[in-house]
């Protein structure tokens, strides 16, 4: 059995960025702006004088940003918000049901009022996450949504695509800070950055970190680790398909996991050549070789249910089938953060533009949570109104198990009702 690699288990490692991690979120709350600044300036090596981002640099950024771009973020934007409003119809208010006569139940759906959305900054800008993080936000409801991200050197701001990403997306506020002091200030607000009630957004293992530290003090999405791929494949598909959709999400991270399962010897040892055919002429060749190297794997199985059996134990971020049954497998998997089915279905296209979304569970959580989706914005909270006849039938039963569990009070609460 192979197990999908947490890199954050060295305990010496967990220790020092735990340390490190929480000092910044203490600096935070104590000194607020000043210690985003300063944490700014140590960590991006960009000296900021305001932290809010203005009107005018919104405008500026689609100047900086080719009208193709803008296109495809318009289109990519499009396509989130149908889904997340599809999403939002499945929900509904439950206003009235009565098993006991006077005692009527429901519950309501109540969006949270603010949301503070981390948009990561690496190798690249990623304009793909403001959107995915932005958009069912606005959809479900929520009042006030503040987004953040990294200065870019470039622009000693947030990147211009990622800005115009967010004006799209409708965010209400955007801040240049990044880091685990960004969800510090998201957590406890400072002068300039409001605090929010719920964190969404990947990051890197500072900003995990810092989430887990916070959870608790203010919503979180989830702790995501490194990105995942399990391809299921068999000889109908081309080798070349599942060889570069292993090395699309081998270019991601140097701790990315790809895994390819198949029934094939010949496919497998295919898609090996393959790998190394792509990797001669593909721009991130040095970096997706080296994580395929290290956490590339390929399991010959005997059946396709062998197949299914693996993939619900790994419970993988991402899941692609492409063989002569796409649907019948697809009906027996369970354990999963994204399935993507068929060979015209590559990972690439829910990373950007199919319309669901792109931050989902990692390290094998996906088998008892899901990713971000419009139900990450909206509480579900119970609501009951007892009449005097409900609260007769209730009282009786309710006065014993207090009594049971020795809280007096409780009984006496329930007694008061009885008859009243």
């Amino acid at each position: 059995m192979i197990i999908l690699k947490d890199v954050n288990k060295d305990p010496k490692k967990l220790e020092d960025v735990h340390s490190i991690v929480a000092s910044i979120l203490e600096q935070v709350k104590i000194e607020g702006d000043q210690a985003l600044i300063e944490l700014t300036k140590q960590y991006d090596r960009v000296e900021l004088s305001v932290l809010k981002v203005p009107r005018k640099a919104f405008q500026k950024a689609y100047e900086l940003v080719s009208g193709e771009t803008i296109k495809s973020l318009e289109f990519a934007a499009e396509q989130i918000k149908y889904f997340a409003e599809h999403q939002l119809a499945c929900l509904q208010p439950l206003k009235r049901c009565e098993h006991i006569p006077g005692v009527t139940l429901g519950h309501r759906l109540v969006p949270i009022k603010t949301c503070g959305a981390y948009i990561p900054a690496g190798r690249y800008p990623l304009p793909s996450t403001a959107l995915m993080s932005i958009i069912p936000a606005k959809v479900a409801g929520v009042d006030k949504i503040i987004a953040c991200s990294p200065p870019s050197k470039e622009f000693g701001t947030i990147h211009p695509a990622v800005l115009v990403a967010m004006d799209i997306a409708g965010v209400d506020e955007a801040y240049c800070m990044g880091g685990a002091q960004a969800i510090g200030a998201f957590t406890y607000g400072t002068e300039s950055v409001p605090k929010v009630d719920i964190i969404v957004g990947p990051g890197n293992k500072y900003v995990t970190e810092a989430k887990r530290l916070v959870s608790g003090s203010v919503g979180i999405d989830m702790l995501a680790g490194p990105s995942e791929v399990l391809i299921i494949a068999d000889e109908s598909v081309p080798a070349q398909f599942v060889a570069v959709d292993l090395l699309a999400k081998c270019e991601h991270d140097p701790n990315s996991i790809a895994i390819f399962v198949t029934t094939s010897r010949k496919l497998a040892e295919e898609v090996q050549k393959s790998i190394k055919e792509e990797l001669k002429t593909l721009g991130t060749a040095e970096l997706a070789a080296r994580t395929w190297a290290d956490n590339g794997k390929i399991i010959i199985v005997d059946s396709m249910d062998e197949a299914v059996k693996i993939s619900d134990e790994l419970a993988p971020e991402h899941l692609q089938i492409m063989t002569e049954n796409d649907d019948e497998i697809a009906g027996q998997l369970c354990n999963f953060g994204s399935l993507f089915i068929g060979k015209t279905a590559p990972v690439a296209f829910g990373d950007y533009v199919s319309g669901t979304n792109h931050t989902l569970p990692t390290l094998s959580c996906a088998r008892f949570t899901n990713g971000v989706w419009v139900g990450t914005f909206i509480k579900v909270s119970s609501v009951q109104k007892v009449s005097m006849e409900g609260a007769s039938r209730l009282a009786g039963v309710c006065s014993h198990l207090a009594g049971v569990e020795g809280l007096l009070a409780h009984q006496r609460s329930a007694e008061l009702r009885r008859g009243y």
